[in-house]
């Protein structure tokens, strides 16, 4: 059986991988688990419970809830608010547990558990894993000791997260925006309200499209996977900028004023060498995972700031960066992590510092994004492959061996399973487009035939 746990929580199809059972039982298991690893230092312990605006997170987060409550846990319900929202108020609220429904860029039908730790911050593995062994347990069969009368949880509605989130987010800005016009695509998501809301009230002129989420339009054609919409609307609009979240609003992309896409590289780039001008880019390092485009390297040995890289995932940019005690890291997908403001990638506030790096510098974005060039970059996803087996076939090692050594010092290639679905990921980069792409074709025909 496989882990539950992926690099971003527990994902899967609701009411068929994730059902409401399991949604139940993990929050039973969290609760248990961070009692005795001694979160909840013999208080009556806190949880924030926020989600996406999926359909089915309406009887998941009841789920959720009803085992926290069962097991002693008191719940604040934000409703509807995007993942770093849920993790900022798990600290600044002083909560023992932060829990997130929502499923990120993945389609409607798929949900997603995600729990935070006080201070807003990721589980460690070590917990995830003794929370999933205590899941299983108990889903066996093993009964819970369950508290009674007084000794049960009580739930309230925390109306006033909204705005102490939006307030947090304008209150960290380094100037304001007025000037810009800003097109906002919400994604049908959490970041649907939020995200214009604190963008107006920086004092940018707000235009939004794909921002009246009815729990069904979730990433549909819109947000940080569709960016055609968005690209449309800037130029329509003759917008300054444009800024596309995804479902839990944890990332953002951007596209400038010609509609042309800025990606999560580029958007590093951007902050890091603004917060290097203001003596906030601390060890005068950015943290970002080895899918970042050649291109970003290159741009910042140029400009004199180092790179680290990490494996994939916001989690491990996130370790690095608190090992190191750096202040900004992030991912190529746009999960951009401001270390100074933030437990997690937040796509709101790295909208908004975009901006006002463009409002401050008068410069527009894509002047701005041309500080580096990318280099052609082919992702291709297997589906319906033992993702597994990546790592230890030696058919896949002797196949990328050879790729690379087709490729030279102008190219890389990259073979990882997906930690949030069930596919393999291949990625070639290379000076060369046509060559990128047919060395990914060739190595995508392998994994198929050697994992199928």
């Amino acid at each position: 059986m496989g882990r539950l746990f992926g690099t971003d929580g527990v994902r899967g199809v609701a009411n068929a991988d994730l059902t409401a059972e399991m949604a139940l039982g993990l929050s039973v298991a969290a609760a248990h688990v961070l009692a005795e690893a001694g979160t909840f230092k013999g208080h009556r312990p806190v949880a924030v419970v926020g989600r996406d605006p999926r359909a089915s997170g309406e009887f998941l987060e009841a789920a959720v809830v009803a085992g926290l409550a069962s097991a002693g846990v008191d719940v604040l319900r934000v409703g509807v608010l995007p993942t770093p929202a849920v993790a900022y108020l798990t600290g600044a609220l002083g909560a023992d547990l932060g829990v997130m429904l929502s499923a990120s860029h993945n389609p409607m039908p798929d949900n997603g558990i995600k729990f935070f730790a006080r201070g807003g911050h990721k589980l460690a593995d070590e917990l995830e894993d003794r929370i999933e062994r205590t899941y299983r347990e108990h889903a066996s069969g093993e009964p819970w000791d369950r508290p009674t009368g007084a000794g049960v949880g009580r739930v309230k509605e925390y109306d006033e997260g909204f705005d102490k989130y939006v307030a947090h987010l304008v209150g960290v800005l380094p100037n304001r925006l007025d000037g810009l016009k800003v097109v906002i695509d919400g994604a049908h998501g959490a970041a649907a309200r939020v995200s214009p809301e604190a963008f107006a009230r920086a004092g940018a002129e707000v235009v939004t499209i794909a921002t009246e989420p009815d729990g069904l339009n979730i990433n549909d054609g819109c947000g940080s996977t569709h960016l055609a919409g968005l690209r449309a609307a800037v130029v329509e609009h003759g917008a300054d900028l444009g800024v596309a979240h995804d479902g839990d609003a944890d990332r953002c992309l951007a596209v400038d004023a010609a509609g042309e896409e800025i990606d999560g590289d580029q958007i590093l780039s951007v902050l890091a060498l603004g917060m290097k001008d203001a003596g906030a880019l601390r060890g005068n390092t950015v943290v970002a995972t080895v899918m970042s485009n050649l291109g970003f390297k290159l741009a910042m040995e140029r400009e004199g700031v180092e790179l680290l890289q990490t494996a994939v995932g916001d989690r491990y940019v996130l370790e690095e960066m608190k090992r190191g005690g750096y202040s900004l890291g992030g991912e190529q997908s746009g999960h951009v992590i401001v270390l100074d403001h933030a437990t997690t990638g937040d796509g709101t506030l790295t909208g908004l510092m975009l901006a006002a790096r463009v409002a401050a510098t008068g410069r527009p974005l894509a002047e701005l994004a041309g500080v580096m060039r990318r280099l052609p970059q082919v992702l291709v996803n297997v589906r319906d492959v033992d993702k597994t087996r990546v790592s230890s076939s030696a058919r896949l090692a002797t196949a990328v061996n050879e790729a690379e050594k087709e490729l030279g010092e102008t190219g890389r290639v990259l073979l990882r399973s997906s930690g949030t679905e069930p596919l393999v990921r291949v990625m070639v980069e290379a000076a060369d487009l046509e060559q990128a792409r047919a060395v990914a074709e060739r190595l995508a025909d392998e994994v198929k035939s050697a994992l199928g």
